[in-house]
């Protein structure tokens, strides 16, 4: 197995021979795979973001109001983005920003493990997994715990560690991705495993269910499906392999008959769900890169499908906007990126990996406005390198998708701080102290707002 590295993401990095986050070795030789994957092709990558093309507020925009709809109370967040398409507009949840319950769910991220897994709710109760498969429901009201799962394998000698994946519900049953190579379903009532099925590769993505097809990409970019009665495997998609990636993982995004999924070669494919034929591959990738790391050309957040069109950000710095139907590329705008953007009326939310977040127009790309959260603050510094030389390397805070509630951008971020934006003009409204560092985005349910820690903590706010 190879070494890890930590990354100044507090994201684990995968080399192209071999590194993988379950102390298994990855397989990501291009040249491997079952005769029944779909193997895209290894066709020529286009830059569609210009090198002179620069992220800045619209000189016409300036002052302009634009629309947004108005807050909607939603009972449930089943399924990690919310919805199939993962998109929802604009919640009317937690007006106080209040804490009002805080609950610890197992193991928390650290050297070797991360929670990769947002919380989902459903009928009253809000399901989490930590760092090491432990699978738990919680009820929404009170925070007492009904039940926990452990999903940790105890008869393999291949996966002795392993982290990440996560969790979706559809139907009274709850589906369960991991690390530890597997995909299970769970009695959402009582935690008992209906079914268990293996899997070649780690999956470090929490999956997405629709259809009676749970859908999950794993960690040598294969999309997997599986039947969520009996867990049966169907078909899979094989993309680009590729050298470096960020070890976390996206959710395929579903609506009706077309699934889109995104992959660590900055692949964002749109695919039948009847059977996994393509129908169109577009490369989120910058031909300019001034940094080992601007190499990495991952699409960690989730694609959103709203309004016809399919929103992602890219690792290489492109964020963009495309036609759903035909996979023509709308608009794109210089963006870093690891999150999962935000659309909701006439505008769509990004946060960029400098902590940048983005209001621009959805229809033209042209920004709104711009607000830096990490401005003003001290980077601090991680010591390293030879005696001390060479290795103070900058790290600035991290900041989580974002959640639109009640005209109020919410973020978290690795200061254990949570932020509340003006959604139309970017001023910030409000903070609260977490206590713990956060980099998943926040979900909604009924009144209140989740938040799940680094440390394992599932915060309520009311």
């Amino acid at each position: 197995m190879t070494r890890r590295h930590t990354t100044i993401l507090t994201v684990l990095l995968v080399a192209a021979l071999g590194a993988s986050g379950c102390a298994t070795v990855s397989r990501l030789n291009p040249f491997k795979g079952k005769e029944s994957k779909e193997v895209a092709s290894a066709g020529e990558r286009i830059s569609i973001v210009t090198d002179d093309q620069k992220l800045e507020v619209a000189t016409a925009l300036k002052g302009v109001d634009f629309f947004l709809p108005n807050p909607t109370v939603i009972a449930d967040w089943p399924l990690p983005g919310g919805t199939a398409e993962q998109s929802v507009e604009n919640v009317d949840a937690a007006p106080n920003l209040s804490i009002a319950w805080k609950r610890g769910f197992g193991g928390g991220s650290k050297r070797g493990q991360q929670i990769t897994a947002p919380p989902v709710a459903s009928g009253g109760r809000v399901f989490v997994m930590d760092a090491e498969a432990m699978v738990s429901a919680i009820d929404a009201r009170t925070g007492a715990q009904i039940w926990r799962t452990n999903l940790r394998p105890t008869d393999n000698k291949r996966d002795k560690e392993a982290f990440g994946g996560g969790v979706a519900f559809a139907g009274g049953k709850l589906y369960v991705t991991s690390g530890y190579r597997l995909v299970a379903q769970l009695d959402a009532a009582t935690g008992a495993v209906g079914w268990r099925t293996r899997t070649e590769e780690p999956i470090h993505a929490p999956p997405n269910v629709s259809g009676g097809r749970v859908m999950a990409v794993s960690l040598d970019n294969t999309l997997l499906t599986f039947d969520a009665a009996t867990g049966a495997p169907g078909w899979t998609y094989q993309a680009l392999s590729e050298p470096a990636r960020i070890l976390s993982g996206s959710s395929p995004a579903i609506a009706g008959d077309t699934v889109v999924a995104s992959f660590g070669s900055g692949e964002l494919v749109a695919l039948r769900t009847s059977n996994g034929n393509d129908l169109w591959n577009e490369a989120l990738s910058r031909a300019t890169r001034t940094s080992a790391l601007s190499e990495i050309r991952d699409i960690p957040g989730r694609p959103v499908i709203y309004q016809g069109d399919v929103f992602a950000v890219s690792h290489s710095g492109v964020f963009a906007a495309t036609d759903l139907r035909t996979g023509q590329p709308r608009w794109s705008l210089p963006v870093v990126g690891i999150t999962t953007p935000w659309a909701s009326g006439d505008v769509v939310y990004v946060v960029a990996k400098d902590g940048k977040v983005i209001c621009a127009a959805r229809e033209t790309g042209l920004v709104y406005w711009i607000r830096d959260l990490n401005a003003g603050v001290s980077s601090k510094k991680k010591v390293g390198g030879v005696f001390g030389v060479g290795g103070h390397t900058p790290i600035k805070p991290i900041w989580s998708s974002p959640l639109m509630a009640n005209n109020r951008l919410i973020l978290v971020g690795t200061t254990g701080e949570l932020v509340a934006l003006n959604a139309r003009t970017g001023e910030v409204q409000r903070r609260v102290k977490l206590g713990a560092p956060a980099k998943m985005g926040p979900i909604a349910a009924g009144n209140t707002i989740y938040v799940a820690t680094d440390s394992a903590q599932l915060i309520a706010l009311r």
